[in-house]
């Protein structure tokens, strides 16, 4: 556990340290996007009107493991574990000010945009790659703003992966409603 600990703090001093101008501008522009799953929602609709079945299949499983990867990060996980978010001195850009008063462990960003793009990514191999990019960045930028310490981020990675992968196994008659694939 400790050593956990000193390579968060490791990782996210010299995460936040990186230029804000070239590199955390824009990491914040994706992650405001991302924000509210503005980003995950729009692109769910491009899907379900460009994409034909494929898109609609694609879309509907990633909403559904992106709505169970925020119940499980946001609704339990953040219930049981009181973790505070990194400390303000560590981060020497003015985004610390900017972060939420909930428990730091896991990254929900991070939960939803794995999910989402998880299950994208199942469906629709190439669109799930695209989607992987902003998903990373969103990621990146939880640790870059001191929103999130890495662990929080890769805890928040393995609710979404284990999403995804609850949603494509949903069993007996569920999976035509949700999966269909």
């Amino acid at each position: 556990m400790q050593t956990i600990r000193a390579l968060d703090r490791r990782l996210t001093i010299r995460a936040a340290a990186w230029d804000t101008r070239t590199i955390g501008t824009p990491l914040s522009l994706v992650e405001e996007a991302a924000e509210h799953t503005k980003l995950w929602c729009g692109t769910a609709a491009a899907l379900a009107v460009l994409g034909g079945r494929r898109g609609r299949r694609a879309a509907l499983s990633g909403l559904a493991a992106m709505a169970l990867a925020q119940l499980l990060s946001n609704a339990a996980c953040k219930q049981l574990v009181e973790r505070p978010r990194p400390p303000k001195e560590w981060i020497p850009h003015d985004e610390v000010h900017d972060r939420p008063d909930s428990s730091s462990f896991p990254s929900g960003h991070t939960a939803a945009a794995t999910a989402y793009t998880a299950a994208v990514a199942l469906t629709w191999p190439v669109v799930g790659a695209a989607c992987a990019v902003p998903a990373a960045m969103v990621a990146v930028e939880r640790v870059h703003s001191g929103a999130h310490y890495p662990s929080d981020v890769a805890a928040g990675a393995a609710i979404g992966l284990t999403s995804a992968w609850i949603i494509r196994h949903l069993p007996g008659p569920l999976h035509r409603y949700v999966r269909l694939t």
